[in-house]
C-alpha cells in the first residue's frame, strides 16, 4: 500500500449554518447536527484509520480553533502527526502547500488524501476503497479530485465535467474536461440529464511531490510563502506554529483556482458513497432521517400542520401551526426562520452582522476556552453571571481586572483558589470574592469537572478587561481566547 497521509482542512467558519455555527465555534466542532453524536471534526479523523493502513493525519487549523481541535483528536482517539497553525486565512491553497511541503520532507513520492473537517460521508468503507484506488492513479502523477455522481439538480455545488478515460492507474479515472462555477437551477438540470456533469467534492488525493512541481508551474509565489512559512515555524505546545509575516504574503486563493483549473494533470474519480458537505440548513434537512410530514425536529418542539421543515431548539420550546418548508434554529442568544430554499443567503445574514460591530456571528453564549468554557446566564447594567466549567487539570491563568470583582460559588467539584498568594481550596456550596485589582487564579486539582457560579459586578464587564500572566496555554496577551 502507498504511505497515504490523511490531510483535513479545519479552517472554516461555517457561516451559512448560522446561528448555530458561529466564527469560534464552527461547524465542524458541534456534536448532534442531524442526532448525530460525533462532530463532523471527529468523524473526518477517523474516517482513515491507522489501523486501516493510513498514517497519522496532518491537521490544519486556525489559530483561533487550536484547543478545540486537540479536544477533537482526543475525543476521537487519534493522534495527529501535526497540527498547523495557520496566522490567518489564506484560503485552502497555502494550506495544502504547506501540508505537501511537510509530507515531502519524509518522503517527495507520499501521496496525500485532502479532506475538508465538516463533510458527512454515509459509506466510510466505500470512501477507504476510494481513496485507495484514488491513489493508485495520483502515484502515476495525478491530482485525483472525487466527483460524486449527482442526484439532484444541486445549485450550491460546483461542477467537474469529466473528459476521457485514463490508461494509467486503476480506479475507472477520467481526464477532468472542465470546472464548472455553482450554476442557476436551469444549468444544474441541464448537467444532470447531460451525465458527464459530477459535484466537485472538494476531496482529491495527489503526491507531494506532484503538487510541489505544479506550484512551481503555476504559482510560485504560493510555494515561495509556504516553504518560508514552514521554514520559520515555531513549535507551541505541541502545534506547529508557521510564521506570519512569511505566510502573509501568499496569494490568497483556493487549491482550485491556483492549481486545479490550470494544471494537465487534473482527473476525477466518480464515487457514489453518501457524500455531503452539509454546507447549508437546507442540506442539513436533504442529509436528516425526517418524519412522515418530511419534517426534522431536534430539541423541543410542537408542529401542528407542518411540513418539510427542519427545526432545532436549543432551549426554549418552539411551536409551529400551518407553516412549510421553514428552517427555524433557536439558540439561546437568536432564532433563524427561513424559507427552506433561500438557506443559502444565511451568509449574508453574518455580513449584516460584522458590517454593524455586533458579536452574534463571532461567539454564542458558551464560550469555549482551553481550560474548559463559560456561559453567560445573566447580564445587567452592572452585573454579569456565569457558568464556569473547567475541566479536569484545567489551569486559569493567573489574572487581573480593573473594573470588576468577581463573586465564585462552587456547585460541583473542588476548586484551587489563589488570591494575591493565597492559595486554598473551594468545596462544593462554599464561595470565594475576589476584589477589582486582586491577582488570582483558579485551577481543578480534582478528576471531575469543576463547576462554578461567577458573579461579576463592576462598571465594565467585557472580556478585554483582563492583565493575564502564567499562562500556561501561551496565550498572546490579547487573546481572550
Amino acid at each position: 500500500m502507498h504511505d497515504i497521509v490523511p490531510v483535513i482542512l479545519s479552517g472554516g467558519s461555517g457561516t451559512r449554518l448560522w446561528p448555530l455555527s458561529r466564527a469560534m465555534y464552527p461547524k465542524q466542532f458541534i456534536s448532534g447536527l442531524n442526532g448525530q453524536p460525533a462532530s463532523l471534526l471527529a468523524a473526518t479523523l477517523t474516517r482513515l484509520k491507522p489501523q486501516d493502513g493510513f498514517a497519522a493525519p496532518i491537521v490544519v487549523s486556525n489559530n483561533a480553533h487550536r484547543f478545540l481541535v486537540r479536544d477533537q483528536a482526543g475525543t476521537a482517539g487519534v493522534e495527529p502527526e501535526t497540527i498547523v497553525l495557520e496566522p490567518e486565512a489564506r484560503n485552502t491553497g497555502p494550506a495544502i502547500a504547506v501540508a505537501a511541503l511537510l509530507a515531502a520532507k519524509r518522503n517527495p513520492a507520499a501521496i496525500l488524501a485532502v479532506m475538508p473537517s465538516d463533510h458527512v460521508i454515509d459509506d466510510p468503507a466505500g470512501f477507504s476503497d476510494a481513496v485507495r484506488r484514488a491513489a493508485e492513479v495520483a502515484s502515476q502523477g495525478r491530482i485525483v479530485l472525487f466527483g460524486i455522481a449527482p442526484t439532484e439538480p444541486h445549485t450550491g455545488y460546483g461542477y467537474i465535467r469529466k473528459g476521457g478515460g485514463l490508461s494509467d492507474g486503476a480506479g475507472a479515472a477520467f481526464e477532468v474536461d472542465k470546472f464548472f462555477e455553482k450554476p442557476d437551477a436551469e444549468t444544474a438540470a441541464a448537467y444532470l440529464e447531460d451525465g458527464r456533469y459530477l459535484w466537485n467534492s472538494g476531496i482529491f488525493v495527489f503526491r507531494a511531490d506532484t503538487l510541489i512541481n505544479e506550484l512551481t508551474r503555476h504559482d510560485e509565489a504560493m510555494l515561495v510563502a509556504a516553504r518560508r512559512a514552514l521554514e520559520l515555524a515555531a513549535e507551541d505546545l505541541g502545534f506547529l506554529r508557521l510564521d506570519a509575516e512569511a505566510f502573509a504574503k501568499s496569494p490568497s486563493l483556493s487549491i482550485d483556482y491556483a492549481i486545479l483549473e490550470k494544471t494537465d494533470k487534473a482527473a476525477v474519480l466518480p464515487i457514489s458513497i453518501g457524500w455531503s458537505d452539509l454546507g447549508s440548513w437546507a442540506s442539513l434537512w436533504d442529509a436528516a432521517p425526517r418524519d412522515a410530514d418530511g419534517n426534522f425536529v431536534q430539541g423541543d418542539a410542537l408542529l401542528e400542520d407542518t411540513a418539510n421543515c427542519y427545526i432545532r431548539s436549543e432551549n426554549a420550546l418552539i411551536s409551529t401551526i400551518g407553516v412549510k418548508d421553514l428552517v427555524i434554529v433557536e439558540t439561546p442568544d437568536t432564532v433563524l426562520v427561513a424559507d427552506r430554499s433561500r438557506s443559502q443567503d444565511v451568509s449574508r445574514f453574518v455580513k449584516r452582522l460584522k458590517a454593524a460591530n455586533r458579536t452574534e456571528h463571532e461567539q454564542n453564549l458558551r464560550n469555549y476556552r482551553p481550560w474548559g468554557f463559560f456561559e453567560t446566564l445573566n447580564i445587567g447594567t452592572r452585573f454579569q453571571v456565569k457558568l464556569l466549567h473547567v475541566k479536569p487539570g484545567g489551569i486559569l491563568s493567573m489574572q487581573m481586572h480593573h473594573h470588576r470583582s468577581e463573586h465564585w460559588i462552587v456547585v460541583q467539584g473542588t476548586a484551587r483558589v489563589t488570591v494575591d498568594g493565597q492559595e486554598k481550596l473551594v468545596r462544593e456550596n462554599e464561595s470565594v470574592y475576589i476584589v477589582a485589582t486582586q491577582w488570582h487564579r483558579l485551577e481543578n486539582p480534582g478528576k471531575v469537572p469543576l463547576e462554578l457560579i461567577e458573579v461579576q459586578i463592576g462598571t465594565y464587564l467585557g472580556e478585554d478587561d483582563i492583565i493575564r500572566t502564567d499562562d500556561i496555554y501561551n496565550r498572546a496577551a490579547g487573546e481572550t481566547r
